[in-house]
């Protein structure tokens, strides 16, 4: 398949976290193209989404953990394998909890509703990734290789510490093999681990329905072994699924000892490198391009630049922080902060990890609703005054080079005292928000 794929239909399906033991009700819909796959959490403010790629992976102690600022999903791996192993590029996976239901251990389940949904192609082209020359990962006990190949396969030998069960298999991944071959594999442990993985909140939701138990020879589970080489299978299902946060499928012939989620995200890593590497090469011969900064169209209405920004704001660096006007528009008024290195605050807020306090993207918010109310009554001589602040809520940290857009409502204004709700954004995305109660005195 050379085009892009998504769902025909949405599809759901509902069962219990494996480390929260509680009910999670997942729903995968379809998206377009070029959007990829995606995380939302509908049970938070704002249903934030998290993009299934290597650069928001945060944890890989036992599954693969994404998150974008506070927001956090864990075990993703079972779901993108799934979605991966269909071809499917393209879908918004909804949670209300911080992670899909665990179902029996493997991908079955997905495949059943994503076969019930449906895969429907899309009209733009499909874009792949060969490596131009082997890509190699040692990491701990682990060693993978990728070989330039036209079809994706992987070879893999897997076995615990002290050699047992040690298994070998080796196939093409397409969608006709992932469905026979891998998709069925079920998650397993050792026995020796399981207190550990209890005590430390890891498997509140693990049972013989959900994972197959390693005790000395034996194997633990509800049902006979799906494959003779189940645990291999499961370890190569679960590459699948790590390997499709490089956002494109791979061509290349995979050699994998002893994988883990660590060496999986790891191997993707340096993969994403490679992509990059002509870009960086061509970045080198051109000018740097341009942030997408929200310019001020010359005729805006009430556009303002920083000097007549200065004629209604008593404050003065490095407490003014708002770097000009876009517009104003009857109760509304956009403004700008550029946010750099250079800010004061930096030096402890905090060293070697800079990130814009809170308090003064609250602060900036009211220093732009307070330009609005003055031009609203047109007021001279008068000090707008912060007096309160509802409904705050940062969502994401603000760091140099940001470009901080602050978008303002006035909700209320009675005589000298108003009201209003204010949103920051970087790049469309938004940052913190806030209402914010300021009055006027006479300066």
């Amino acid at each position: 398949m050379l085009n892009q794929q998504t769902l025909n239909h949405s599809a759901s399906f509902s069962g219990i976290g494996l480390h929260s033991g509680n009910r999670v009700n997942m729903t995968i819909l379809p998206a377009p193209a070029g959007c990829g796959v995606r995380f939302r959490r509908v049970d938070l403010d704002g249903r934030p989404e998290i993009e299934a790629r290597v650069e928001n992976v945060s944890e890989t102690n036992r599954s693969t953990t994404l998150a974008k600022g506070n927001v956090k999903v864990h075990t993703v791996e079972h779901v993108l394998a799934a979605l991966a192993g269909y071809g499917i590029d393209n879908a918004i996976v909804e949670l209300d909890a911080n992670e899909p239901p665990i179902a029996d251990g493997s991908s079955r389940e997905f495949c059943k509703i994503i076969q019930a949904a449906g895969i429907a192609p899309l009209p733009e082209k499909r874009e792949y990734f060969t490596p131009t020359e082997p890509i190699e990962l040692q990491l701990g006990e682990t060693t993978m290789t990728l070989f330039p190949d036209t079809r994706f396969k992987i070879t893999c030998t897997s076995a615990d510490k002290k050699g047992r069960f040690t298994q070998f298999f080796s196939t093409e991944v397409n969608p006709q093999t992932w469905e026979t071959e891998l998709a069925h594999a079920r998650t397993f442990c050792f026995y020796e681990e399981i207190e550990f993985l209890f005590k430390n909140g890891l498997i509140k939701g693990g049972s013989l329905e959900n994972a197959v138990v390693i005790r000395d020879d034996a194997v633990l589970t509800t049902e006979p072994l799906r494959y003779r080489e189940e645990f291999v299978r499961h370890k190569m299902l679960d590459i699948v699924g790590d390997l499709s946060l490089l956002g494109r499928p791979v061509c290349g012939h995979l050699i994998a000892v002893r994988p883990s989620h660590a060496g999986n995200c790891e191997l993707a890593k340096k993969i994403a490198a490679q992509i990059q590497q002509p870009a960086r090469a061509a970045q080198t011969f051109a000018p740097p391009p341009a942030k997408n900064v929200p310019e001020p169209l010359p005729a805006a209405d009430g556009a303002m630049n920083i000097e007549e920004l200065m004629k209604f704001l008593p404050h003065r660096p490095p407490f003014l922080l708002v770097d000009r006007i876009l517009k104003i528009d009857g109760m509304k008024i956009v403004g700008i902060k550029n946010v750099t290195m250079n800010e004061p605050h930096f030096q402890g807020h905090f060293p070697g990890h800079p990130i814009m306090p809170g308090v003064l993207q609250l602060e900036a918010m009211a220093q732009v609703a307070g330009v609005l109310l003055l031009k609203i009554i047109k007021a001279a001589n008068q000090v707008a005054y912060f007096m309160a602040a509802d409904n705050v809520k940062w969502r994401r940290p603000v760091v140099p080079g940001d470009v901080l857009v602050m978008e303002i409502e006035l909700l209320k204004a009675r005589g000298k005292i108003g009201k209003a709700k204010g949103v920051c954004k970087v790049d469309g995305e938004i940052v913190s928000e806030a209402e914010v109660t300021f009055m006027l005195r006479d300066a």
